[in-house]
């Protein structure tokens, strides 16, 4: 039986899965591993089920023990992996793509509708009390025939953009490429960055991370946006510059801003909290307990797969 380290804690019924699979070494008390702790505790292991919150980064990767044949992430994204560094270490990567897709759409919208219609205001005036109504009270940024300009239309950008559309939304969208007519469901496909940000009143980033797109939103682009533009992210928080987008909500350039996710989680850069405007979540995309079911048990077979066949149908490098 394979021996592998599982760095976080995972629902009772997806530990009950590993226990019965692996020699399954628990996090029992949810504690955020050091890179040099997850080292020691990996010694012996044949593969690791890591979660986003830990780094490993070529430094950590190239002190694991020799056993460590497989790391299986628990999530879609893998920034937080040197994927170049395991790859040479002969280190397989894996990640858990689509069982995510609804549950991360679901928050992508509660975005836009939180920062369009000033949902962080509305809660604190109604828990404060004695608020007044008004012609003009809180009024915010209706959806309707507003374009929306989704950036990275893969799975969830494609769930995202449906759910607008049918709240009367207009889609753009900017990928490497064009989509197939069945998959851009009629969005307007724009091939620059400038072209998507220049007719989105609503930005929603949905886009993987990577080299390229670190700080994509940034002092210049943002001024490619309408004025009064609304931003969302779902995403990663490195797409955004954050003193950027924070001096652009000064200057009242961005309406308003939707965070699941920000650079340095969990804690949000403080020029944030300094703007009524701005609906922050703690990444809360995949937080249901259906999704972080699927998603543990994926990363479970997924190294189950690895040691059965050889190779795994997620492997991503």
């Amino acid at each position: 039986m394979k021996k592998i380290l599982i760095t976080r804690r995972l629902l009772r019924s997806c530990e009950d899965k590993a226990k019965e699979t692996f020699d399954a070494n628990f996090n029992l008390n949810d504690e955020l591993y050091s890179q040099q702790k997850l080292i020691e505790l990996s010694k012996g292991c044949d593969g690791i089920l890591s979660s986003l919150t830990d780094k490993l980064d070529a430094v950590t990767i190239n002190k694991l023990p020799d056993t460590i044949k497989i790391i299986s992430n628990f999530a879609v994204g893998f920034g937080n992996i040197d994927l170049e560094a395991a790859k040479s270490r002969g280190i397989a990567v894996t990640n858990t793509p689509e069982v995510l897709t609804d549950a991360t759409a679901e928050i992508g919208v509660l975005l836009i509708l939180g920062a369009c219609r000033r949902a962080s205001e509305g809660i604190a005036s109604a828990r404060e009390g004695g608020w007044k109504w008004s012609a003009d009270y809180l009024i915010g940024k209706q959806l309707t025939g507003t374009r929306l300009g989704v950036l990275g239309m893969g799975r969830i950008g494609q769930k995202i953009a449906k759910i607008a559309k049918s709240l009367g939304m207009i889609i753009h969208y900017h990928n490497r490429s064009k989509l197939s007519d069945d998959k851009d469901q009629g969005a307007t496909y724009h091939d620059t960055l400038k072209g998507l940000l220049s007719v989105s009143d609503v930005l929603s980033i949905c886009c993987p991370a990577s080299k390229e797109t670190v700080d994509m939103i940034n002092k210049e682009t943002i001024e490619y946006l309408p004025k009064g533009a609304v931003v969302t992210n779902v995403a990663r928080g490195d797409i955004v510059d954050d003193e950027a987008m924070i001096d652009a909500l000064e200057r009242r350039k961005i309406y308003a801003v939707g965070l699941d996710v920000y650079k340095n989680e969990p804690n949000l850069n403080p020029g944030y909290l300094k703007h009524k405007s701005a609906f922050i979540l703690p990444h809360l995309g995949s937080a249901t307990k259906d999704t972080r079911t699927a998603m543990a048990n994926l990363a479970i077979d997924n190294i189950d797969e690895y040691f059965s066949t050889g190779n795994c149908k997620n492997k991503v490098n």
